[in-house]
This record gives structure tokens, sequence and C-alpha cells, in this order.
């Protein structure tokens, strides 16, 4: 069983915002292996199949980021999964943009969205695939910044970070070890 969450925020107006970026890659994930996300379920629209003989739940929270753990503690629940069984992919204003980082367990850091899994599901013991969008600028409060759209800058980092972390899925899926697929994926890019 693995229950893969890409978090964000529902609606055209955040579609391909920064925060938006756990929705980006999984839903790229879900486009490379032909899959729909679109069934309303645990307060998400998901995807669900099997593949090589094991359930895989894509589930992307309707709640709006701040209430993700709600969504989260719901897909864990209905499907009978444990922590092990969860992978959370979002973004994270504390690394590069464009830059990966994929952890086993760890603190929610500034995101909100993982404060509220974290607090909502009492474990932090679950892998996760933080998206790298860099600081914000100094004009800008946090808020307005992940709300905003990559600038074009950044857009070319952003985009590639996305595919990556569908490619690490997709290994992920096929049995890859999570270790392996950390010393693969972790790294920095430059700004």
């Amino acid at each position: 069983m693995k229950i893969i969450v890409g978090l964000g925020n529902p609606g055209e107006k955040y579609q391909n915002t920064y925060h938006n970026m756990g929705y980006m890659v999984v839903t790229e994930f879900a486009n490379r292996l032909g899959k729909k996300i679109d069934k309303k379920d645990c307060s998400s629209v998901v995807s669900v199949f099997s593949k090589n003989n094991e359930k895989i739940v894509l589930a992307l929270p309707e709640t709006y980021m701040n209430l993700s753990g709600e969504a989260v503690n719901s897909l864990l629940k209905k499907y009978d999964a444990t922590v092990e069984d969860l992978i959370v992919v979002y973004d994270d204003i504390d690394l590069p943009a464009g830059s990966l980082r994929l952890r086993k367990s760890g603190s929610a850091g500034t995101h909100n969205g993982m404060r509220n899994i974290l607090k909502m599901i009492n474990n932090s013991n679950f892998k996760r695939i933080r998206v790298g969008i860099g600081d914000k600028p100094e004009f800008m409060d946090m808020a307005d910044y992940v709300l905003s759209c990559p600038v074009k800058e950044k857009k070319e980092l952003i985009d590639s970070a996305i595919s990556d972390g569908a490619s690490c899925l997709e290994e992920f899926i096929k049995g890859e070890n999570f270790d392996n697929l950390m010393q693969k994926y972790n790294r920095k890019v430059k700004e």
C-alpha cells in the first residue's frame, strides 16, 4: 500500500502557484501513468489503482493547505494504512528553487500544511518530497509569495523539479529503495 499525497489548494486561482508544487508533481506522475485523479474521496480527489500487486492511492486534498491533515488522516483511516505507507509531496520555501529534498521523517518547518498533518496524525515518521521554491523577495510577505506564480527566472528550475519529482515517484512505486532515491534526487540548485 502506498498513499501519495500532493499538497496544494484547489481551484483555478491557485493552479500554477508555488504552493501547489505538490499537486503539480503528483498530477505529472499520474499523467505519466495514464491515470486521472478525479474521484472524490476523503476530502480529496483521488486515483486508486494497483501496480505490482500493490494498491496505490494518489490524492490531492481539497481542504485548502492549512487543513491538509484532515484529508491525510481520513485517507490513512479509510485505506487502513500506516504512516509508513504515506509519502507527502509539497513546496518548501527554505530550499533553493528547483531543488528536491527527500526525507523519511522530520518537522514541518515553516509549512502550515505539514504542521496540520503532523498535528492530525500525531506522527512525523512518514516519507516526504520537498520541492524547493526559493526564498521570497524582500518586498513580499510569505503568504503572497507562496500564492504567486513562479517568476520567469525560476520557471525552468521549478519545471525541472516537478519532472524530477514525478520521476522519483515512478521509481518509488516500481520498488526502488527510498534511501537510494534520497541519494539520487537530493540536490542543491544554485539560484
